[in-house]
């Protein structure tokens, strides 16, 4: 019988991992040999199996029939690498062969090898390999996961290209990589096979998460994928409601079910918000029984004793407001973590309540799927404007289509004017026309909008983890990529190296405390602080520290007042004393609220009460 595919996907901070690590202990207590696996560059299985597991397939601890595997990046673009070269290093003098490798150390390199990776399990077992029944994808946000999906599609072009050309593209010598097109196509292949294949949608009955998910479904059938399933995830259940901010929150969601029920008509599956973590095997099964069986989750699902806090978390708002505001020259402040866990509200709260401190205020998005205009309430554009109805306030989102299309005229047409010669134009715009150039194009944008000394703070609501730091990284593999191009006597544009001093001048600014500030934002809940954490260690490796963390989505205490709400309450409570304690940093906490944050009004309120007030001060706003 052949392998079935499940793909999950969804915006960050959904619910993803949980729901199909929740299929994987089904299938594996069915008696199925599942493997799951991730393409996520912060992967959070083994925080949720609580186990390592790592870059090879690990048997999962606890229960019989069930392997994981988290794909590194960094291990399999060496992988990838090595496979790539290895019928070139004979063949080539060893400083030719250094050129290819390090013009393969490009930032879109990694993605490339992930995919790589991942579409290993699409192709049929070597002999003797261990042969799943069903292979799960925990994959990442839905944007990135959309541009690796269309990856294939582009490879093939720039293979083509290159092969009519040079014979180099940016991912490597053209000859060397022929095979990967047609593995690549099998895959693809696979994945519109809706027999054996399903995309399986996590969503939130929320707006943003409901927009999200018709636009992923409109890039994959763009793509020829169309076996589709949801799973609306968070419905807040009964024993909720008997609480009045939850009981709130709960007519909001109604309307969004019902649009849901309205706008997206495929197989749903709904699954309650849930008094407590998911994570073992012990919990994950008995999620499986309230999902699968329709379990009461009132009496199925056991959340973790939690001792409450003796002392509650208070910041003082001097050493909150002293990261965020410019002293003296500009302020840069990037909002940095897990997709879905609220960079978008935070950045915007930030950027009204500075506006209306009276500095002029740039707040941007380098986020793909970009939800700056929604929270606002207002219409965000490409170009710098200013937001209608608050002073001092400007927003522009960076569209990396567009911005790559920019880049690639103005690279060319300068070295037309240079005089430079026909087949040398045409090198470069086999390399521009490379998966790569949408990522450098973004940075190269956002270089420019960091570089603007007209503006007294810039806010930056960035992309999820994985994403924001290769984009932070990308100014060392560019330099790289520019230097190899000089030796390799393809002419390098004074654009490039205009660029470079910018690169350098700007990451300068990024690593100085005094002018920039790194906020990592989570939800007070395991897996969103480790993810936070790590990621704080990896930026710590290009010499940039964080400088505040925020605590979205916080319950006011005097809402603890039912035993589903004090449950919550109590385990966020845990985990605001450990992100105190793990990073050292001022926290800043925004309220659980009744309804979405959006709207300026809304957002200024909540400025004043986060930034203003005595931070003792809870919640009521529209209470």
């Amino acid at each position: 019988m052949a392998t079935s595919y499940l793909f999950f996907s969804g915006k960050g901070g959904v619910g993803k991992t949980s729901m199909a690590c929740t299929h994987a202990v089904r299938l594996a207590e069915q008696g199925k040999k599942t493997l799951i696996v991730t393409t996520d560059p912060a992967s959070n299985l083994a925080d949720v199996f609580e186990q390592s597991i790592g870059h090879q397939i690990t048997a999962i601890q606890g229960i019989a029939n069930l392997w994981a595997m988290e794909i590194d990046p960094d291990k399999a673009t060496q992988e990838y690498i090595d496979r790539a070269m290895a019928p070139l290093r004979a063949a080539f003098p060893p400083q030719i062969v250094q050129v290819m490798e390090e013009q393969m150390s490009g930032p879109c390199t990694a993605e490339v090898a992930a995919f790589d990776r991942f579409t290993d399990f699409l192709e049929a077992p070597e002999k003797d390999a261990l042969v799943f029944d069903v292979v799960i994808f925990d994959t990442a946000p839905t944007g990135h996961t959309i541009r690796l999906l269309e990856l294939p599609a582009e490879w093939s072009q720039s293979i083509d290209a290159a092969s009519a050309g040079s014979g180099q593209t940016c991912l490597g010598p053209a000859a060397a990589i022929q095979d990967a097109k047609h593995k690549y196509e099998r895959a693809l292949a696979a994945m519109r096979e809706s027999d054996q294949t399903s995309f399986i949608f996590v969503l939130h009955p929320e707006a943003i998460s409901i927009k999200e998910t018709r636009r992923a479904i409109s890039e994959l059938s763009k793509l020829g994928i169309h076996n589709y399933r949801l799973i609306v995830n968070g419905v807040i259940p009964p024993e909720g409601t008997q609480n009045a901010l939850f009981a709130a929150r709960a007519e909001m969601q109604s309307h969004y079910l019902e649009q849901i029920k309205k706008d997206l008509p495929y197989s749903k599956q709904f699954m309650t918000l849930l008094s407590g973590e998911i994570k073992g095997i012990h919990r994950l099964s008995q999620v499986a029984k309230i999902f699968f069986d329709g379990n009461p989750a009132e009496k199925t699902f056991q959340a973790e004793a939690i001792e409450p806090q003796v002392m509650p978390v208070i910041t003082p708002l001097e050493d909150v407001r002293s990261r965020l505001q410019p002293n003296g020259h500009q302020r840069t402040v990037f909002f940095a973590g897990k997709g879905g866990v609220g960079k978008t509200v935070a950045s915007c709260i930030t950027a009204v309540w500075l506006a209306r401190q009276g500095y002029k205020t740039l707040l941007l998005t380098t986020d793909p799927a970009a939800h700056l205009g929604d929270v606002l309430d207002s219409p965000v554009g490409d170009e710098i404007a200013p937001v209608a109805g608050q002073p001092n306030l400007w927003a522009v989102k960076i569209d990396p289509k567009a911005a790559a299309e920019t880049y690639k005229t103005r690279i060319l047409e300068d070295a037309r004017r240079r005089g430079r010669p026909e087949s040398a134009i045409a090198v470069m715009e086999e390399e521009l026309n490379s998966p790569c150039t949408e990522e450098m194009a973004a940075f190269d944008k956002f270089i420019e909008y960091a570089s603007l000394e007209e503006w007294q703070a810039v806010i930056f609501d960035t992309a999820p983890t994985g994403h924001t730091l290769r984009l932070l990284e990308l100014p060392v593999d560019w330099s790289k990529q520019l230097d190899v191009k000089i030796f390799a006597s393809v002419d390098a544009t004074a654009a490039d190296d205009v660029a470079k001093q910018r690169f350098s001048k700007v990451i300068e600014m990024m690593r100085d405390p005094a002018q920039s500030t790194f906020a990592f934002v989570m939800y007070p809940e395991a897996t969103p602080i480790l993810e936070a954490w790590r990621a704080a260690k990896e930026l710590s490796t290009v010499g940039i520290r964080p400088g505040l963390v925020v605590a979205n989505q916080v319950i006011p205490a005097q809402q603890a007042n039912t035993p589903f709400t004090h449950a919550r309450r109590a385990m966020q409570e845990k985990y605001l004393s450990d992100i105190v304690d793990r990073f050292g940093l001022p926290l800043v906490q925004i309220p659980l609220l009744p309804q979405e944050i959006k709207g300026l009004t809304m957002l200024a309120e909540l400025a004043e009460q986060i930034y203003q007030n005595d931070f003792a001060v809870e919640n009521t706003i529209g209470q």
